[in-house]
């Protein structure tokens, strides 16, 4: 998600995201992949895991981020984007963060094709 943009500080004006597995050091999947491409260090892990990185962020955050409650992902507890939200707030960033919960939304095209438009503009704010 997030990755390049909390890494990079200054680089880049925003990011936004559908669905994004926000803090994948701590969900199944991301676990698994992890240990598989890094192995088992953590420490790495936490390199790439944009939840661990908005911790130590120093710059200005404009995040947008939408999940559908109805995503299975998200039901099954691989998405984590309360983990980011929760970690933007320690950090005093939660103002630059906006998490948004789709009702009755899940993890399709339609989805995507409903919010795009606001992701769009999201980023051409910083374009016009």
């Amino acid at each position: 998600m997030a990755r390049q943009f909390l890494k990079n500080p200054g680089k880049y004006k925003s990011v936004s995201a559908f669905a994004p597995i926000a803090n994948p050091s701590r969900c199944p999947w991301g676990e698994k992949a992890f240990r598989g491409y890094l192995g088992d260090d953590r420490k790495l892990w936490e390199e790439h895991d944009a939840t661990e990185l908005v911790k130590s962020y120093e710059g200005p955050l404009d995040v947008l981020i939408d999940v559908g409650t109805n995503d299975n992902f998200y039901k099954q507890g691989q998405l984590l984007p309360e983990n980011f939200a929760a970690a933007a707030k320690e950090a005093g960033l939660d103002k630059g963060v906006k998490i948004r919960y789709q009702d009755g939304h899940d993890h399709s095209y339609f989805t995507i094709a409903t919010f795009m438009d606001d992701h769009i503009e999201h980023a051409a704010k910083y374009l016009l």
